[in-house]
């Protein structure tokens, strides 16, 4: 019997180290696809489209690509400010998320005031929710950067509530632009007004932005099905 136990105390020594250095990680990612994929069908796209999307955006944003290469895919120059700043665009964290944008609006015919009001109440949350840094662009911090992913969902319910096809691509438009919007542009001059020893760039959509872009976007439309589907739920019983 105490054999037995050694054996088994051996084993779990063994397994459990194992499970959270590897299978914890590959159970996270597998997560991950799935609030992704979720929120890019529930947008009308198919999974392979999902994960090209994501792919590219990462590939793009990261500035990955950019090292091999040698050559600046990831950050398009748009204007210098002085002598110390040089302003530029993310492809992955802003133009891609734009263009997406427009396309989930046109397709799905949503309204344009709506979009607007939508995008404008986004971007004064996610203001309020941001600071600029000259070391690390523009920033926020835990919990803060939650309340527009809540904003987005919520407002999207409310103004499709009547055409739920409508309300992930809602989501989804008014979360990236607002707060493409809220930080990067509301904070730009801000941030610009800091003097520096170097030449720095100031990345529209970059770092930190990028980041709650994506979050934002996929988080809200993925927030906004499962609500979407607990009321159904209820109608139906």
């Amino acid at each position: 019997m105490m054999d037995l136990l050694i054996v088994l105390t051996s084993f779990l020594d063994l397994v459990i180290p194992f499970f959270f250095a590897i299978l914890l990680p590959v159970l996270g990612l597998y997560f991950v696809y799935l609030i992704i994929t979720k929120a890019f069908t529930d947008m009308g796209f198919s999974t392979f489209e999902a994960i090209l999307i994501v792919f590219a955006s990462f590939l793009l944003g990261s500035g990955l690509i950019d090292e091999y290469v040698g050559v600046s895919f990831s950050n398009i120059p748009l204007f210098t400010y002085h002598t110390y700043w040089i302003v530029s665009i993310n492809v992955g964290g802003a133009v891609i998320p734009i263009l997406l944008s427009i396309y989930l609006s046109v397709k799905n015919r949503l309204n344009l005031i709506r979009v607007l009001l939508g995008i404008g109440g986004i971007a004064v949350v996610t203001f309020c929710v941001t600071y600029p840094d000259p070391d690390k662009g523009i920033v926020s911090t835990f919990p803060y950067w939650i309340l527009p992913i809540l904003a987005a969902s919520f407002l999207s319910l409310v103004v499709c509530w009547k055409e739920k096809k409508k309300a992930a691509p809602f989501a989804y438009t008014i979360g990236t632009l607002g707060v493409l919007l809220g930080a990067d542009g509301f904070h730009l001059m801000g941030l610009l007004q800091f003097e520096t020893q170097t030449m720095r760039t100031a990345v529209i959509g970059g770092a930190s932005v990028f980041d709650m872009v994506f979050i934002t976007g996929i988080l809200a439309v993925f927030l906004d099905g499962l609500l979407i589907i607990q009321k159904k739920r209820k109608k139906d019983a």
